[in-house]
């Protein structure tokens, strides 16, 4: 059975058609409308283009923001402009199909855990760096979402007391720390220092930043600025990582987002600092740490899957009670 997968960013909206081993047989991509009323609709006219080629049995539908325990309505988005919207119903009414409604960052590491790094795992916990730290919990094979459907939010860690002040109102929050925004900040701060950050300096564009592709080449050739500024978002996100470990005790870590390609320059002294800040490190199994497989193809992949086992689920659950095709 095939399933689409849509994943709403602030910029565009990408769709897809999966198929059960995790395969995109046909993509989709248009620009993210700003009125959402005109987004809904870009939503539903992707899925009519992707079902007239394709046999598909349900759409799943990812975006960032709260999404209540029902997984039916938004509670609140960053990007766009959703306040208690009913998000599951309104799709459905307009799509004709049905829809399963996930957080991104759930998706993405429910579309590792099924497909890519996160394989054969039982116990996985999925860190995103990108411009903020988005997270997922598996949790015994099952999506960790909370009492009211807002677990996982990891990047929201109160992280350093009283520190630095965060886009959700609070102070001290992970992503503050170890986040692709961070990493700038660090870079920036080091490149101002001088010495070292000679060669962070030169590297930085017209609007202050140090681009990707440069930054991994300073960290090619070893340049210890560069060095020390992921070293420090790095301490930062294995500390973090020793006290999921302590609550949540996952076999697995998984670290996507742009940042995660900076690969073992990121994940080694992330290592250090996990074990470093483990409690009992050395008489207690730990967690190993990968970087993620799926690109930005996670979340349109995850929340297609979450699609087709709602939809097998509740056709297997009406069948037991006698009512096949009820919802």
């Amino acid at each position: 059975m095939l399933n689409v997968g849509i994943d709403i960013g602030g910029t565009k909206i990408a769709g897809g058609v999966v198929a059960p081993d995790g395969r995109i047989l046909e993509r989709l991509r248009v620009p993210t409308p700003t009125d959402t009323d005109a987004l809904a609709r870009a939503v539903a006219d992707m899925v009519a283009e992707l079902a007239a080629r394709h046999e598909v049995n349900a759409v799943g539908v990812a975006a960032a923001g709260y999404i209540d325990r029902s997984r039916s309505v938004m509670l609140h988005a960053p990007n766009i402009d959703w306040h208690n919207a009913p998000l599951r119903a309104q799709f459905e009414a307009l799509i004709g199909r049905p829809v399963t409604l996930e957080n991104d960052a759930n998706a993405a590491g429910w579309g590792e855990y099924r497909f890519g790094a996160g394989r054969g795992s039982t116990d996985m916990v999925m860190v995103t760096l990108g411009t903020g730290v988005g997270g997922a919990v598996i949790t015994d094979g099952h999506l960790l979402i909370g009492a009211n459907g807002s677990a996982a939010e990891l990047g929201h860690l109160r992280f350093v007391r009283g520190g630095r002040p965060c886009g959700c109102g609070q102070n001290g929050c992970l992503e503050q720390y170890a986040s692709g925004r961070a990493l700038q900040r660090e870079l920036s701060d080091i490149a101002d220092a001088g010495g070292v950050g000679a060669r962070v300096a030169a590297r930085r564009n017209a609007a202050g930043i140090v681009p990707g592709a440069d930054l991994a080449l300073l960290l090619d050739e070893g340049d210890e600025g560069a060095l020390e500024a992921v070293r420090r978002v790095a301490t930062a996100l294995g500390e973090a990582c020793g006290a999921f470990q302590a609550v949540l005790d996952p076999d697995l870590i998984v670290v996507g987002g742009g940042v995660a390609e900076l690969g073992d320059a990121l994940l080694e002294p992330t290592r250090l600092a996990y074990d470093t800040s483990l409690p009992g490190f050395g008489e207690r199994p730990t967690a190993r740490f990968v970087t993620a497989s799926l690109g930005n193809d996670a979340g349109l992949v995850g929340v297609a899957d979450l699609a087709g086992l709602r939809s097998t689920a509740e056709v297997a659950a009406a069948s037991a009670a006698g009512g096949l095709g009820r919802r």
